[in-house]
């Protein structure tokens, strides 16, 4: 079948025409198939997704389908343990899974040469699993689950929202009412009984969708995947859960004291109606046209007129059963909820008042196109979007449907969906304020009932697995020898054009036609090295200053302009440079290029626009100097860099030093250092190189040329002991671990081998790190180590959230790893490494973001346009003796720093006798603290 269409808003051109052909069967076990063949790229993508989610599960049995998606990566009849993401890895794929409140997914993506291997790999945890499934095995996977929990609920600000909101919208024993990741205690009590009544009644054939798409032959695709999964026999049948929307009698309002906020947050949601149904569509439109832009009811309340946000959220989330419309507003420092609540009510009246016009739903309209296209841009995208159709619409042709149920929506629809699900309706509201900020809660609020993890010592849990020859499934084939892979793809590099402007601007190109986009970047060199210490963050300002109208538009016309055309475009700071990143559609390009020439050279300053960018970022400094990971990162840059280099201080700045920024500064800035003498212009996508030059002329003839000096920092690894730091932040449930130095830049000449030496060690999933503080310990989600750098030197990380109560041993199983690893690695690691990096090249060159960022690392360190093959020749030509040189050179635990962010009275103690040079407990202004206790 061959789905076709013509763009979703009304300036499409009727002439162009985008369409994905698939092939859809069943097997007789049930195994719904789908084929798409895209012979662009040597790859090939496999994406299984089951008809289970979190809705599967029951009260008092939480958190199982999101567990077995864990438990699928250990181990199968066939494929020893933690092998699944070494075997793709060494044929140069990536794999991963996912969970939702609906579904599961696993996917990979790997050269076209290893197609049998993951039909082999995927077919045997989907029929040859649940005997391998040891107690060890699952009581690690149990503990990395909990970590994963603790990572991204316990340890961050507003983690508990979605707990609050979902038991108190949805009643006891719906499908929604729990959380995906499940209750902790669900977690602990689990038994391998549970998971494999689970397993037998949601992993079967019956109960699935196998979605195949890239570079291979219909007739050889199917008589693998006939062999594989033919004979792998359904199971209990699935039946499809009918949609159980749910309705709220009263409004509930909660409020809960945050460990990591800094500012208060208000969420409101309403009850709506199931995915893919006439008002599901209305919804999300209301909920782009009610916050998003500058047009929008909520920031012109609650951002412009009150000064209470500076950023508002409304979002609809219609699902497989039911719906929520949510608003999300994270106040500015001191501001009361109670103002806020006010606020969107006084919104609501403006929204009323101002109705929606044909222009507001033709502009997201276009947005929506130009997303469609990103989100079908690789083989993974296209077959997420046909597993996902196939699932819950019972089709993979219903995108068709899609797009034309989208095209539909009217402003009557988005009006109508307000005045039936939110206007007057009753919501669940959550107000999360700081520890001992109670006054700044929402009227008649009562306490969540949120019940959080003690911090206990770590106990050991002992588990002896009865040493028992695993038995066999019976199978047709001998799935105990795995497939060959045949040859792998050839290099091969885009063919990459290059041009210089007549104002000495250098312009990088690659042509690709695969959909109607364009993604480019102009980088301007300096950013952030161009700053200050009294006037740290004046680079970041000025990206976000330059997106606020320009002489002739005002900052509401500007962004409708750019919204209209389905265009993105946005400028940010990084180290050493500014970039302005757009993503268009092709027939807009041209236009695109007007506005970037507009915002480029006839800024605005306008001073309302810079007070309220100035205060927003005074707010996301506040509210990220209780974030672990960003304590974590800011200190570790700050020990290492020092206070002379400008690296050491955050590109956001600091709250002292962006209140002192004034205009002129930025104008200053701006005169100083935006020069195309600079600047690159770098991009890709379905256009002639004769086009793209005919439509940079503009920047040619108006954007003049000046000398710019950016200023050099010189830094080098001086460090001669090992130093921990501990900053505290009281009960916090994980550590957050960098430990590390100063590094190379990207340009030395052994950063590359650096690099390769280094993935073997924390580089990838199979890591040793990893392998052995999740995979063995079960302390933490991932763990991980790498080599940064740009033009500046940049630093050696080892990296991870740990549990707490696991803090020291996993600080001193990263000094020890680290260490072991300069003696050497054997000739298998080697070989693994060499295969994962040379292989992994075949999908390197998919996506235009992906080639986008090849032309940004062209042009940003002066490269050859074919510095990929020199890469594969530092991977291909590494010696053992030569890996080990560099791990000797580059690596020497006993110089680094450690810092550690985490529950001081619990935790900082035992590093005072682990053999550290310095140990000290400080503050996130590097002074040292003493506990009351002396120590």
């Amino acid at each position: 079948m061959i789905i076709s269409f013509k763009g979703i808003s009304q300036n499409s051109n009727k002439d162009v025409k985008f369409s994905i052909a698939f092939e859809k069967y069943e097997l007789p076990n049930g195994l719904d198939v789908v084929l798409h063949q895209d012979k662009s790229d040597p790859i090939v993508s496999l994406a299984i997704q089951y008809g289970v989610g979190s809705n599967r599960e029951i009260t008092g049995r939480t958190g199982f389908a999101h567990l077995f998606e864990h438990v699928l990566f250990q181990e199968s009849e066939n494929v020893p343990q933690d092998q699944f993401f070494k075997k793709i890895q060494d044929v140069g794929g990536t794999l991963n899974g996912g969970t939702w409140k609906d579904g599961t997914v696993y996917y990979e993506v790997v050269p076209n040469n290893a197609l049998e291997t993951v039909l082999w790999l995927e077919s045997d945890r989907m029929g040859f699993l649940i005997n391998t499934v040891t107690e060890s095995a699952f009581n690690n996977q149990q503990e990395v689950v909990q970590n994963e929990k603790r990572q991204r609920v316990d340890n961050n600000p507003y983690g508990h929202t979605s707990w609050v909101l979902d038991k108190n919208i949805y009643p006891a024993g719906h499908p929604y009412s729990w959380q995906v990741i499940g209750e902790l205690e669900d977690l602990q009590n689990a038994t391998i009984d549970d998971v494999k009544e689970f397993y037998n009644r949601f992993y079967g054939p019956n109960n699935a969708t196998l979605v195949l798409a890239g570079d291979f032959e219909i007739k050889d695709a199917k008589a693998l995947i006939e062999k594989y999964f033919g004979e792998i026999k359904r199971r209990e049948e699935v039946k499809r859960l009918e949609p159980q929307p749910v309705t709220i009698a009263k409004t509930k309002r909660f409020y809960h004291e945050d460990n990591f906020a800094t500012v208060p947050q208000l969420n409101m949601v309403w009850p709506t109606v199931q995915q893919y149904t006439e008002d599901a569509y209305a919804l999300d439109f209301l909920s782009e046209i009610l916050s998003s832009g500058k047009k929008a009811p909520l920031y012109k309340i609650l951002v412009k007129e009150k000064k209470l946000t500076s950023r508002t959220r409304a979002y609809n989330n219609s699902q497989e059963l039911a719906g929520e419309f949510h608003i999300n507003i994270t106040a500015n420092t001191g501001n009361s909820l109670k103002d806020v609540e006010k606020g969107i009510f006084e919104a609501f009246d403006l929204f009323e008042k101002e109705g929606v016009s044909d222009k507001d739903v033709e502009r997201i309209k276009a947005g929506l196109e130009t997303s469609f296209y990103n989100g079908i841009s690789s083989v993974l995208g296209k077959s997420f979007q046909l597993a996902r159709y196939n699932v819950f619409a019972g089709t993979p042709g219903f995108i068709e449907q899609d797009i034309e149920n989208i095209k539909k929506v009217t402003k009557e629809d988005v009006i109508r969906v307000y005045e039936k699900y939110i206007k007057g309706k009753p919501y669940i509201m959550t107000s999360f304020v700081p520890k001992g900020q109670l006054d700044l809660i929402t009227e008649n609020s009562i306490k969540a009932e949120i019940v959080e993890e003690e911090i206990k010592e770590n106990v050991v849990k002992t588990i002896i697995d009865v040493k028992e020859e695993i038995v066999k499934t019976p199978s047709l084939i001998d799935r105990s020898k795995e497939p060959n892979q045949g040859i792998s793809p050839k290099l091969s590099i885009p063919e990459s054009w290059t041009s210089t402007l007549g104002n000495d601007m250098k312009v990088y190109g690659i042509e690709q036609n695969e959909i109607p986009t364009v993604n480019f970047s102009l980088v301007i060199a300096g950013g952030h090295l161009l700053d200050t210490k009294n006037k740290n963050g004046v680079a970041n300002l000025m990206t976000d200053i330059m997106m606020e109208g320009t002489a002739n538009k005002t900052p509401e016309q500007l962004e409708e302009e750019i919204e209209m055309l389905g265009a993105n475009i946005n400028m940010y700071t990084t180290n050493e440079s500014i970039i302005i990143r757009g993503n268009t559609l092709v027939r807009n390009f041209d236009k695109t290029m007007k506005l970037v020439e507009e915002i480029l050279l006839e800024p605005r300053w306008d001073e309302d626009e810079f007070s309220r960018i100035k205060t927003k970022t005074i707010n996301q400094i506040k509210r990220s100097d209780a974030n672990p990971n960003v304590v974590a990162d800011n200190m570790f840059n700050k020990i290492l860099y020092g206070e002379d280099h400008i690296f050491s201080y955050p590109t956001s700045g600091t709250e002292t030093s962006v209140e002192a920024i004034t205009m002129d500064d930025l104008k200053a800035f701006y005169t100083a250092n935006f020069s195309p003498s600079v600047s690159m212009f770098n991009i890709v996508g379905n256009i002639t190189k004769e086009q793209i030059l005919k439509n940079l002329s503009g920047l040619e003839n108006h954007w003049k040329a000046k000398d710019v000096q950016i200023p050099e920092f010189p830094i080098a690894n001086t460090r001669d002991k090992s130093s921990l730091y501990f900053i505290d932040i009281p009960n916090a449930k994980q550590s957050v671990i960098n430990i590390g130095y100063i590094g190379l830049a990207r340009t030395d000449k052994d950063f590359y081998p650096a690099e390769v030496m280094n993935y073997k060690l924390g580089g990838s999933f199979s890591g040793n790190v990893n392998l052995i503080l999740r995979e063995e310990k079960g302390y933490t989600y991932g763990a991980r180590t790498s080599f940064s750098g740009s033009k500046t030197p940049g630093t050696f990380t080892a990296s991870s959230s740990v549990r707490t109560n696991t803090t020291g041993e996993s600080v001193q199983i990263f000094k020890d790893e680290i260490a072991k690893y300069r003696e050497g690695i054997s000739k298998e690691d080697l070989e693994f490494t060499k295969n994962a990096l040379i292989k992994s090249n075949a999908r390197r060159f998919e996506t235009q973001t992906s080639l986008l960022g090849m032309l940004q690392e062209i042009s940003n360190y002066n490269l050859p346009s074919n510095y990929i093959e020199k890469e594969e020749a530092t991977i291909n030509n590494m010696t053992l003796e030569q890996h080990k040189q560099l791990a000797n050179k580059y690596l020497d635990e006993s110089k680094m720093v450690y810092v550690v962010v985490g529950d001081a009275a619990t935790q900082f103690a035992q590093f005072q006798t682990m053999g550290f040079d310095e140990v000290k407990l400080i503050s996130k202004d590097m002074k040292e603290v003493i506990l009351e206790n002396g120590n």
